[in-house]
């Protein structure tokens, strides 16, 4: 798991009913938790990690979860479980060598962190309604939690994301040594409005078929652009593209039918086309793009580039920190 870790999503997350905070207290802190029920999931060097930990990291996993009353979707949930629990190891064994290496957090930058915190909530009674129900009332404790973050970002910051910058030269030459993988063949973009007989068409079905084209065609003719287009497509195809507005993705011209590859060598992009009979159906396409065969810029792909070299080199880096700091660690997963 590479995401960034953030002071909300380490410490804030909507468990049903009030917002809730990882219930583990940092070292040389009495736990405050409203849960007294919460079952633990496991120790790190004594700490204590629960299961309110685990939803709150699962629910960072997959927050859709949310919408459906807190269920996880029974086919990922063991590996959605599985790797909640790593997550919430991982975070309590850098907290606790940011705590061993004696870091500390400045004044400004606490307190900039206690307003963000402040402002999730629409009013002080809200704040305070967390508060009570959260940490008993105790601002202190909250605090500490918000500090806990923040030394957990800050040693991640030394130890992972200063380390893993990709310079140009190691970008340029990634591009060079995998130049094949930013080659592509030639494809074009396109809308469809499709009629689709059943799979036993009569004559007369196909009869009618041909005459809801017919009345389509003059209608798309007469759209000024692709939201349009689309607009009617969404009201009007039979095809499964008709939900995403009749857009399909570049396709390559070996994958198209013929007479849909010979309608679209002659047109511009924004034309769009006389009724195409393929088989059975029926369909009426918009060209948007015609991308000719060849390799893509590398300043075309610079930034994606960057991104997933940045991403990759930073997931790397945290594997190998995690690994490090469980030499010496005492953990137990219940």
């Amino acid at each position: 798991m590479n995401r960034r870790f953030s002071i909300f999503l380490i410490l804030f997350t909507s468990i049903p009913a009030i917002a809730q905070v990882a219930s583990h207290a940092p070292t040389g802190v009495q736990q405050a938790s409203s849960s007294p029920s919460s079952k633990t999931v496991a120790l790190v060097n004594g700490a204590v990690l629960t299961d309110v930990d685990l939803l709150r990291e699962e629910y960072a996993i997959f927050p859709y979860a949310r919408q459906h009353n807190g269920e996880m979707p029974k086919e990922l949930a063991g590996q959605i479980r599985s790797g909640a629990l790593k997550m919430i190891v991982f975070e309590e064994l850098v907290y606790q060598e940011a705590v061993r290496r004696n870091m500390s957090i400045p004044a400004p930058r606490m307190q900039r962190a206690q307003a963000d915190f402040r402002k999730q909530f629409s009013s002080p009674d809200e704040f305070n309604a967390f508060l009570q129900h959260d940490f008993h009332g105790s601002k202190q404790l909250l605090d500490d939690k918000i500090r806990r973050s923040l030394l957990i970002e800050a040693l991640l910051k030394v130890e992972v994301d200063n380390k893993s910058a990709v310079t140009p030269t190691e970008l340029r030459a990634y591009y060079q040594a995998n130049i094949d993988r930013f080659k592509h063949s030639e494809s074009y973009t396109f809308q469809t409005i499709s009629v689709l007989p059943p799979d036993k068409v009569t004559a007369e079905q196909m009869k009618e078929g041909r005459a809801r084209i017919d009345k389509a065609l003059v209608k798309a003719k007469a759209t000024k652009n692709s939201e349009e287009f689309g607009l009617l497509a969404e009201k009007t195809s039979d095809d499964d593209y008709r939900v995403v507005m009749g857009q399909h993705k570049p396709v390559p011209v070996d994958q198209m039918a013929p007479p849909v590859l010979k309608a679209l060598r002659s047109m511009k992009p924004g034309e769009i086309t006389d009724v195409i009979q393929l088989d059975k159906a029926f369909t009426i396409v918009r060209l948007q793009e015609h991308t000719p065969a060849g390799t893509t810029p590398f300043e075309q792909v610079k930034a994606s580039l960057s991104k997933e070299l940045h991403d990759k080199k930073r997931n790397q880096i945290r594997i190998e920190f995690d690994k490090k700091l469980r030499l010496t660690a005492k953990v137990q997963e219940m």
